[in-house]
Protein backbone atom coordinates (compact mmCIF):
# COMPACT_ATOMS: atom_id res chain seq x y z
CA UNK A 1 0.00 0.00 0.00
CA UNK A 2 2.79 2.41 0.92
CA UNK A 3 4.59 1.63 -2.35
CA UNK A 4 1.40 2.30 -4.35
CA UNK A 5 0.89 5.65 -2.62
CA UNK A 6 4.50 6.58 -3.22
CA UNK A 7 4.14 5.70 -6.91
CA UNK A 8 0.98 7.81 -7.25
CA UNK A 9 2.71 10.70 -5.49
CA UNK A 10 5.58 10.51 -7.98
CA UNK A 11 3.14 10.60 -10.90
CA UNK A 12 1.43 13.69 -9.52
CA UNK A 13 4.75 15.36 -8.83
CA UNK A 14 6.07 14.75 -12.37
CA UNK A 15 5.89 17.98 -14.41
CA UNK A 16 3.75 18.00 -17.53
CA UNK A 17 5.43 18.58 -20.88
CA UNK A 18 5.81 22.33 -21.32
CA UNK A 19 5.20 22.11 -25.06
CA UNK A 20 3.10 19.55 -26.94
CA UNK A 21 2.18 19.02 -30.60
CA UNK A 22 -1.47 19.19 -31.63
CA UNK A 23 -1.69 18.36 -35.34
CA UNK A 24 -4.02 17.38 -38.18
CA UNK A 25 -4.09 16.40 -41.86
CA UNK A 26 -6.10 17.78 -44.75
CA UNK A 27 -7.04 14.12 -45.35
CA UNK A 28 -5.89 10.79 -43.99
CA UNK A 29 -6.67 8.66 -47.06
CA UNK A 30 -5.34 8.74 -50.63
CA UNK A 31 -7.13 6.75 -53.35
CA UNK A 32 -5.06 5.38 -56.24
CA UNK A 33 -7.21 5.21 -59.36
CA UNK A 34 -6.42 4.45 -63.00
CA UNK A 35 -5.72 8.13 -63.70
CA UNK A 36 -3.97 8.93 -60.40
CA UNK A 37 -1.17 11.45 -61.02
CA UNK A 38 -0.14 12.30 -57.48
CA UNK A 39 -1.59 14.19 -54.56
CA UNK A 40 -0.75 16.93 -52.06
CA UNK A 41 -1.23 16.47 -48.32
CA UNK A 42 -1.52 19.52 -46.08
CA UNK A 43 -0.14 18.88 -42.60
CA UNK A 44 -0.85 21.52 -39.99
CA UNK A 45 -0.98 21.98 -36.25
CA UNK A 46 -0.18 24.03 -33.20
CA UNK A 47 2.00 23.98 -30.12
CA UNK A 48 0.09 23.50 -26.88
CA UNK A 49 1.78 25.05 -23.83
CA UNK A 50 1.29 24.84 -20.09
CA UNK A 51 3.77 27.67 -19.43
CA UNK A 52 5.09 30.77 -21.22
CA UNK A 53 7.17 30.34 -24.37
CA UNK A 54 10.65 29.18 -23.46
CA UNK A 55 13.81 30.91 -24.61
CA UNK A 56 15.74 29.53 -27.55
CA UNK A 57 14.85 28.72 -31.15
CA UNK A 58 11.84 26.50 -31.85
CA UNK A 59 11.63 24.32 -34.96
CA UNK A 60 9.27 21.72 -36.41
CA UNK A 61 10.24 18.61 -38.39
CA UNK A 62 7.69 16.51 -40.29
CA UNK A 63 8.36 13.11 -41.87
CA UNK A 64 6.13 10.94 -44.07
CA UNK A 65 7.34 7.36 -44.68
CA UNK A 66 5.82 4.77 -47.01
CA UNK A 67 5.81 1.00 -46.42
CA UNK A 68 9.29 -0.44 -45.87
CA UNK A 69 10.77 -2.87 -48.40
CA UNK A 70 13.96 -4.84 -48.87
CA UNK A 71 15.87 -3.67 -51.95
CA UNK A 72 18.75 -5.22 -53.91
CA UNK A 73 21.19 -2.56 -55.12
CA UNK A 74 23.65 -3.71 -57.78
CA UNK A 75 26.82 -2.13 -59.05
CA UNK A 76 27.74 -2.45 -62.72
CA UNK A 77 31.15 -2.30 -64.35
CA UNK A 78 32.38 -2.57 -67.91
CA UNK A 79 33.99 -5.94 -68.68
CA UNK A 80 35.25 -6.71 -72.21
CA UNK A 81 32.98 -4.00 -73.60
CA UNK A 82 29.87 -5.28 -71.78
CA UNK A 83 28.22 -3.80 -68.69
CA UNK A 84 27.76 -6.53 -66.07
CA UNK A 85 26.79 -6.68 -62.40
CA UNK A 86 29.96 -6.92 -60.32
CA UNK A 87 28.59 -6.65 -56.77
CA UNK A 88 25.30 -6.27 -54.91
CA UNK A 89 24.05 -5.27 -51.47
CA UNK A 90 20.69 -6.18 -49.97
CA UNK A 91 19.24 -3.16 -48.17
CA UNK A 92 17.24 -4.69 -45.34
CA UNK A 93 14.60 -1.99 -44.94
CA UNK A 94 14.06 1.12 -47.01
CA UNK A 95 10.85 3.18 -47.09
CA UNK A 96 9.21 3.11 -50.51
CA UNK A 97 8.60 6.85 -50.05
CA UNK A 98 10.17 9.24 -47.60
CA UNK A 99 9.80 12.99 -47.18
CA UNK A 100 11.33 15.05 -44.39
CA UNK A 101 10.30 18.69 -44.11
CA UNK A 102 11.66 21.15 -41.57
CA UNK A 103 11.24 24.78 -40.58
CA UNK A 104 14.97 25.34 -41.16
CA UNK A 105 17.94 23.46 -42.54
CA UNK A 106 17.58 19.94 -41.17
CA UNK A 107 21.21 19.55 -40.09
CA UNK A 108 21.04 22.85 -38.21
CA UNK A 109 17.74 22.48 -36.34
CA UNK A 110 18.50 19.00 -34.95
CA UNK A 111 21.54 17.41 -33.35
CA UNK A 112 23.11 14.26 -34.76
CA UNK A 113 22.24 12.46 -31.52
CA UNK A 114 18.55 13.20 -31.98
CA UNK A 115 18.74 12.08 -35.61
CA UNK A 116 20.33 8.82 -34.53
CA UNK A 117 17.71 8.27 -31.82
CA UNK A 118 14.62 9.02 -33.93
CA UNK A 119 15.94 8.10 -37.42
CA UNK A 120 14.72 11.29 -39.05
CA UNK A 121 17.08 12.07 -41.94
CA UNK A 122 16.87 10.01 -45.14
CA UNK A 123 20.08 7.97 -44.55
CA UNK A 124 18.98 7.15 -40.99
CA UNK A 125 15.55 5.97 -42.22
CA UNK A 126 17.25 3.26 -44.30
CA UNK A 127 18.51 0.09 -42.58
CA UNK A 128 21.33 -1.81 -44.27
CA UNK A 129 23.36 -4.19 -42.14
CA UNK A 130 23.77 -7.30 -44.28
CA UNK A 131 26.47 -6.25 -46.74
CA UNK A 132 28.75 -9.13 -47.84
CA UNK A 133 32.37 -9.04 -46.77
CA UNK A 134 33.48 -8.73 -50.40
CA UNK A 135 31.95 -5.26 -50.65
CA UNK A 136 34.44 -2.62 -49.54
CA UNK A 137 32.04 0.27 -48.92
CA UNK A 138 28.41 -0.73 -48.53
CA UNK A 139 27.41 2.90 -47.82
CA UNK A 140 27.95 3.65 -51.52
CA UNK A 141 25.05 1.34 -52.33
CA UNK A 142 22.76 3.10 -49.85
CA UNK A 143 23.77 6.47 -51.31
CA UNK A 144 23.02 5.14 -54.81
CA UNK A 145 19.54 4.07 -53.70
CA UNK A 146 18.95 7.54 -52.23
CA UNK A 147 20.09 9.23 -55.46
CA UNK A 148 17.83 7.06 -57.62
CA UNK A 149 14.75 7.53 -55.49
CA UNK A 150 15.43 11.24 -55.05
CA UNK A 151 15.52 11.59 -58.85
CA UNK A 152 12.13 9.82 -59.00
CA UNK A 153 10.69 12.17 -56.34
CA UNK A 154 10.31 9.25 -53.93
CA UNK A 155 12.81 10.67 -51.44
CA UNK A 156 12.43 14.34 -50.57
CA UNK A 157 14.42 16.54 -48.22
CA UNK A 158 12.45 19.75 -47.85
CA UNK A 159 14.47 22.26 -45.85
CA UNK A 160 12.74 25.45 -44.65
CA UNK A 161 9.33 24.38 -46.03
CA UNK A 162 7.48 24.13 -42.70
CA UNK A 163 5.94 27.53 -41.99
CA UNK A 164 6.05 28.42 -38.31
CA UNK A 165 3.96 31.35 -37.04
CA UNK A 166 4.73 33.02 -33.70
CA UNK A 167 6.26 29.77 -32.40
CA UNK A 168 2.72 28.39 -32.15
CA UNK A 169 1.13 27.49 -35.50
CA UNK A 170 2.79 25.47 -38.27
CA UNK A 171 1.91 24.00 -41.66
CA UNK A 172 3.49 22.39 -44.70
CA UNK A 173 2.49 20.53 -47.86
CA UNK A 174 3.93 17.16 -48.86
CA UNK A 175 3.82 16.20 -52.54
CA UNK A 176 2.95 12.53 -53.00
CA UNK A 177 4.05 11.35 -56.49
CA UNK A 178 2.04 9.13 -58.81
CA UNK A 179 4.27 6.07 -58.32
CA UNK A 180 3.19 5.33 -54.75
CA UNK A 181 3.18 1.93 -53.10
CA UNK A 182 -0.08 0.94 -51.45
CA UNK A 183 -0.13 0.80 -47.66
CA UNK A 184 0.09 2.94 -44.51
CA UNK A 185 2.27 6.06 -44.65
CA UNK A 186 3.52 6.84 -41.17
CA UNK A 187 3.56 10.56 -40.43
CA UNK A 188 5.63 11.98 -37.58
CA UNK A 189 5.80 15.54 -36.30
CA UNK A 190 8.69 16.58 -34.04
CA UNK A 191 8.88 19.71 -31.92
CA UNK A 192 12.52 20.77 -31.55
CA UNK A 193 13.86 23.28 -29.04
CA UNK A 194 17.57 24.16 -29.18
CA UNK A 195 18.28 21.11 -31.35
CA UNK A 196 16.61 18.70 -28.91
CA UNK A 197 13.25 17.02 -29.57
CA UNK A 198 10.83 17.95 -26.79
CA UNK A 199 7.68 16.30 -28.15
CA UNK A 200 6.45 14.24 -31.07
CA UNK A 201 3.14 13.25 -32.65
CA UNK A 202 2.36 10.32 -34.94
CA UNK A 203 -0.49 9.50 -37.30
CA UNK A 204 -1.08 7.48 -40.48
CA UNK A 205 -2.07 8.31 -44.06
CA UNK A 206 -3.66 5.29 -45.77
CA UNK A 207 -2.91 4.89 -49.48
CA UNK A 208 -5.17 2.36 -51.20
CA UNK A 209 -6.06 1.31 -54.73
CA UNK A 210 -9.73 1.76 -55.67
CA UNK A 211 -11.93 1.09 -58.68
CA UNK A 212 -10.34 -0.66 -61.67
CA UNK A 213 -6.86 -0.51 -60.09
CA UNK A 214 -8.13 -2.39 -57.02
CA UNK A 215 -9.94 -4.99 -59.14
CA UNK A 216 -6.87 -5.71 -61.28
CA UNK A 217 -4.59 -5.86 -58.21
CA UNK A 218 -6.90 -8.27 -56.36
CA UNK A 219 -7.34 -10.44 -59.45
CA UNK A 220 -3.58 -10.69 -60.03
CA UNK A 221 -2.84 -11.67 -56.41
CA UNK A 222 -5.91 -13.76 -55.52
CA UNK A 223 -6.63 -15.48 -58.87
CA UNK A 224 -3.39 -15.44 -60.87
CA UNK A 225 -4.58 -18.12 -63.34
CA UNK A 226 -7.64 -16.12 -64.36
CA UNK A 227 -5.54 -12.95 -64.50
CA UNK A 228 -2.99 -14.65 -66.78
CA UNK A 229 -5.67 -16.05 -69.12
CA UNK A 230 -7.42 -12.67 -69.25
CA UNK A 231 -4.13 -10.91 -70.03
CA UNK A 232 -3.43 -13.44 -72.80
CA UNK A 233 -6.90 -12.95 -74.27
CA UNK A 234 -6.54 -9.15 -74.23
CA UNK A 235 -3.11 -9.39 -75.90
CA UNK A 236 -4.45 -11.68 -78.66
CA UNK A 237 -7.49 -9.46 -79.20
CA UNK A 238 -5.36 -6.31 -79.35
CA UNK A 239 -3.03 -7.97 -81.87
CA UNK A 240 -5.94 -9.10 -84.05
CA UNK A 241 -7.51 -5.60 -84.00
CA UNK A 242 -4.17 -3.97 -84.86
CA UNK A 243 -3.68 -6.42 -87.74
CA UNK A 244 -7.19 -5.77 -89.06
CA UNK A 245 -6.70 -2.00 -88.91
CA UNK A 246 -3.32 -2.32 -90.69
CA UNK A 247 -4.87 -4.39 -93.50
CA UNK A 248 -7.74 -1.91 -93.86
CA UNK A 249 -5.32 1.06 -94.12
CA UNK A 250 -3.10 -0.82 -96.56
CA UNK A 251 -5.94 -1.64 -98.95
Amino acid sequence: MIRALAFLFCLVAMPLAAEEVVAGLSRDEVAITANFDGSDILIYGAVKRTSPIADGPLDVIITVAGPEQSVSVRKKARRLGIWVNTSAVEVDKAPSFYAVASSGVLTEVMTRTEDLRHKISIPRAIRSVGAPSTVANSMDFTNALIRIRTANNLYQRLDSTVKLYDQTLFSTTIDLPANLVEGPYNTRIFLVRDGVIVDDYQTVINVNKVGLERWIYDLAHQKPLIYGLLSLFIAIAAGWVASAVFRYIRF
